[in-house]
């Protein structure tokens, strides 16, 4: 499913205009990526948990050629499947 079926899905099961139900998906990333730059977390039980979380710099190795690569350290995002979720598939 991508963002048009989601806005299509929400629409439908809402009954709000697709233009309402894609200002609600809009306002729901732009809420979460807020956060997650805040150093928060956005926990939605029964779903799951979207948490921001720094990995440190590391070597490797290219697998092609064994030679060694320096990757930097990075902040990442994890989403942690809830109970609910987990269960329901």
């Amino acid at each position: 499913m991508n963002r048009k079926e989601l806005v299509d899905a929400l629409a439908t099961k809402t009954s709000l205009s697709k233009k309402d139900a894609d200002s609600c998906v809009s306002a729901f990333i732009d809420t979460v990526v807020g956060e997650l730059k805040k150093g928060g977390n956005v926990s939605l039980v029964g779903f799951g948990t979207f948490k921001a979380v720094d990995r440190a710099a590391r070597e490797a190795r290219n697998p092609q050629t064994g030679e060694k690569v320096h990757i930097p350290a990075r902040t990442v995002t994890v989403f942690k499947v809830g109970k609910g979720f987990k269960s329901s598939l």
